[in-house]
């Protein structure tokens, strides 16, 4: 009951809280500006992530049921969204973010919410950290395109949530990962609107990547799976993976730096097949779905289903990105001519128009506001 109005909460309260991010976005002059291989032609406002976050609280703590020995997850959360809040407006060196993320791990793993699988004080440490900054990072790189990263974030709570509660966590852990999830809905909206009335950022991006690593890591610490449990983890966020596999091979073949923006991610190509981020965002849910649920299947089934999926998973994941690059029906993405100078910033006085991509969006018509889920600005560790 805890989860299930956790998540309504946190649904509605940020739809209503969204409206008023725009609003400061536009009166700070908080805007993501087109430049470069992004796709939107018009500034568009950030600050996404201050309503994805304050309605995920306000479902925690407005439920009820969120038992005090998970609070050093959340406070690293609101930590790591002040991070990626200031990143969107000032640009932060890499060598910040990810001194933050590192610690982030270390804290977690300190206060007992890290991996606690190998029974061995520095495995467990170095496997948190490397989670922790792994997942956070690729979150960050699928929020390249509408709605990419904050479907994919919602079903993965959802099934980290579902996952809890089938090991025997009723209250705590499951309120937040639905929580989670009710924002992530609440959230789509505004940013599958057609255009983008709004960004995620990294204000968003990274603290949902803590977010879902954090719960995964807990709701599987609790199946006594063993090092089996960063299979079952693994999968729950499998697109992410895919994803962040996919571009830093892609590039590497390129002779291109891994971290460098870009139209190559998995949304790129599945919207020259789909044809718009709505439907991109659709495909991405029904099949992280799909794998949440055959996950939770085999976790439930014992360690040995578990290391088969992880190797068919491991299989099927390597013939798919092959395929990706090799076919000629999936190539990248090229970006919309550019001089790559940004456009002025000038806040919009209209929020309709045509339907629009970020990072990998088609070009839009003059004088709409148009864009999509946060491509990264230059200097950043996104996509």
């Amino acid at each position: 009951m805890h989860s299930a109005i956790a998540c309504a909460i946190a649904a509605v309260a940020t739809c209503l809280l969204t409206p008023l991010a725009i609003r400061l976005a536009r009166r700070t002059r908080f805007f993501d500006l087109p430049a470069g291989y992004k796709g939107h032609r018009e500034p568009t406002p950030y600050l996404g992530g201050c309503a994805i976050m304050c309605g995920v609280l306000a479902g925690v703590f407005i439920a009820g049921g969120f038992p005090s020995r998970y609070l050093t997850l959340v406070g690293c959360v609101v930590g790591v969204w002040i991070m990626g809040t200031a990143d969107d407006k000032l640009n932060l060196p890499i060598g910040l973010r990810l001194a933050v993320e590192v610690a982030v791990g270390v804290v977690l793993s300190a206060s007992g919410l890290g991996w606690t699988i190998f029974h061995e004080a520095a495995a467990d440490y170095g496997v948190s950290v490397l989670w922790v900054v792994g997942v956070m990072n690729a979150f960050n790189l699928m929020d390249n395109m509408d709605g990419a990263s904050a479907t994919v974030a919602g079903v993965s709570s959802l099934g980290a949530g579902t996952f809890a509660l089938l090991a025997g966590n009723t209250l705590g852990l499951p309120p937040l990962c639905f929580a989670t999830a009710g924002a992530c809905l609440g959230f789509l909206p505004w940013n599958l609107a057609s255009p983008a009335r709004i960004f995620m950022g990294d204000g968003g991006s990274l603290p949902l990547g803590l977010l879902v690593a954090g719960s995964a890591m807990i709701a599987v610490n609790r199946s006594y799976l063993g090092p089996s449990g960063v299979v079952v983890a693994a999968l729950l966020v499998g697109l992410v993976v895919l994803d962040t596999t996919l571009v830093t091979i892609s590039r590497s073949r390129a002779g291109l730096p891994v971290l460098s923006g870009g139209r190559d991610h998995l949304t790129h190509r599945l919207h020259g097949n789909v044809g718009s981020p709505q439907r991109v965002a659709f495909t991405l849910a029904a099949v992280q779905i799909g794998v949440c649920a055959v996950t939770i299947a085999v976790a439930q089934a014992g360690v040995g289903w578990v290391l088969v999926a992880g190797a068919l998973g491991l299989g099927f994941g390597g013939a798919l990105i092959w395929q990706l690059e090799s076919s000629p029906l999936f190539r990248p993405e090229r970006a919309p001519a550019s001089s790559g100078s940004p456009a002025p910033v000038a806040p919009p006085t209209a929020v309709a128009g045509p339907a629009a991509l970020a990072d990998g969006a088609e070009p839009q018509s003059p004088g709409t506001l148009a864009g999509s889920a946060e491509p990264q600005s230059p200097g950043t560790l996104a996509a």
